[in-house]
């Protein structure tokens, strides 16, 4: 007769055997999540159309051509580059899509004025002259060979679909023509993008349109999904007095005639993104390319700050961020005088968003409600703010402070939890007595 075996819920089996379940190790934690996300709407040249594409650091600097239709050194990326300075990764949705360019032998892979700039070179293969080398050329590098006998054996590449019932003959060059971006842009097509970037989680959103119906959008898009959704993060705009703490309001313009003044909103994006929660932005040094209107006063600097704005000023030959504020001008008892500073509001969304992570994957419809399940989440918690304080983001934490007990019903639970956020210094008062 066989032993006993298989897998075990209790410990009531009657045969002798081996009962051994095999589980994955959970995979949430009481670890403090990356930062570095940032998510943006864009009008580009080349890209995919209604679909948000995901691009690293490490993507963008080694395939921007294929990724973004330009050299990664291009001035026409100057903003990317800006907001790549500080985030690992970029959510980013195309807002003017298309026609396609295409000539005889191949179409665009993506829609938009950048295909015009492809070109397919046709020759005989110097080896064997029944075959037919196929280069495809992106301005004058060359992203692609193939040797082929006819059409129909072309594999597509990152550039082109090929059109394989075309007849194959040797050209010296055949461009693709009638690749175009779309004339206008509208608010359907950034709440396109809002309703399609809704499903992710990034530190920081950007918006560079200086449209106010369109800020205006972004600004109800991050109250509803921060304050109905629980899903935290903040939105860097341009000039927009929001006086909310999820909104960033950068309220310097950028003057280079080649861009709109706007455009600082990039690489404040990354900055808002990247920094870690215990870390400031306040005097960081502005590292980007682009340059930026800093002709303010010390009473306008001043007046500024008072109105919420995220203000550079120069610092000698530099240009450094004045205070790492948001929009919030407003306060009450419920948002007191520390929640205009980014780096609370750094502290408060990740402690946010990492519980959130943990109860929804670790706890959510698998943990039993009663004393012993409250316990672990407990313990989980105290963990994470542990964690918090051991690198200075928050201080004097009580775990007695955390308490979790039973909601009103069966399958509820309630948390209250006490915090002190921890401020880079800013300010310095000192009084010297002399002798």
């Amino acid at each position: 007769m066989a032993l006993g075996g298989g897998m075990f819920i209790t410990q009531n089996k009657v045969l002798p055997g081996s009962y051994i379940n095999f589980v994955s190790a959970s995979s949430a934690s009481a670890t403090i999540s990356d930062r570095g996300y940032a998510a943006m709407a864009l009008e580009l040249d080349w890209d995919p159309s209604g679909e948000v594409f995901t691009v690293t650091s490490e993507d963008f600097q080694k395939n921007s051509l294929k990724i973004f239709g330009y050299s990664y050194d291009d001035d026409k990326l100057k903003g990317l580059r800006d907001l790549f300075k500080n985030i690992t990764t970029g959510y980013f949705y195309r807002l003017n899509p298309g026609v396609q360019a295409a000539c005889t032998y191949a179409k665009a892979k993506y829609s938009g004025t950048r295909g015009n700039s492809i070109k397919i070179v046709i020759t005989k293969n110097v080896d064997n002259t029944s075959l037919y080398d196929v280069t495809t050329f992106f301005d004058t590098t060359a992203v692609d060979t193939q040797t082929v006998s006819e059409m129909s054996d072309l594999a597509d590449n990152d550039y082109v679909t090929w059109i394989t019932t075309a007849t194959i003959a040797e050209t010296a060059g055949t461009s693709l023509t009638g690749g175009t971006n779309a004339t206008s842009v509208t608010g359907t097509e950034y709440q396109d993008f809002l309703d399609a970037i809704e499903s992710y989680s990034f530190n920081a959103l950007g918006c560079v349109s200086t449209t106010t119906t369109i800020t205006d959008l972004f600004v109800s898009f991050t109250k509803r999904m921060r304050d109905e959704m629980g899903v935290k993060f903040q939105t860097v705009v341009y000039q927009k007095a929001a006086d909310y703490e999820g909104i960033v309001n950068v309220a310097n313009a950028v003057t280079d005639d080649d861009a709109s003044s706007a455009d600082l909103v990039y690489w404040v994006t990354g900055i808002i993104a990247g920094c870690a929660i215990n870390k400031s932005n306040t005097n960081k040094l502005y590292d980007g390319e682009f340059t930026v209107d800093t002709s303010y006063t010390q009473s306008a600097l001043k007046t500024a700050v008072e109105d919420g704005k995220f203000i550079f000023r120069k610092v000698g030959n530099d240009v450094r961020v004045l205070l790492d504020i948001n929009s919030l001008v407003t306060t009450s008892d419920t948002k007191g005088d520390i929640f205009k500073n980014n780096q609370t509001i750094r502290v408060m969304d990740q402690i946010a968003n990492d519980i959130a992570t943990l109860f929804n994957t670790k706890y959510l419809g698998s943990v039993p409600n009663d004393a012993s399940g409250r316990t672990s989440l407990w313990n989980d918690i105290v963990k994470h703010h542990q964690n918090l304080e051991s690198i200075r983001a928050i201080e004097n934490f009580d775990s007695a402070n955390v308490i979790v007990s039973e909601g009103d019903t069966k399958t509820s639970v309630v948390v209250s939890d006490t915090i002190t956020v921890v401020n880079a210094m800013e300010k310095l008062y000192m009084t010297i007595l002399v002798e």
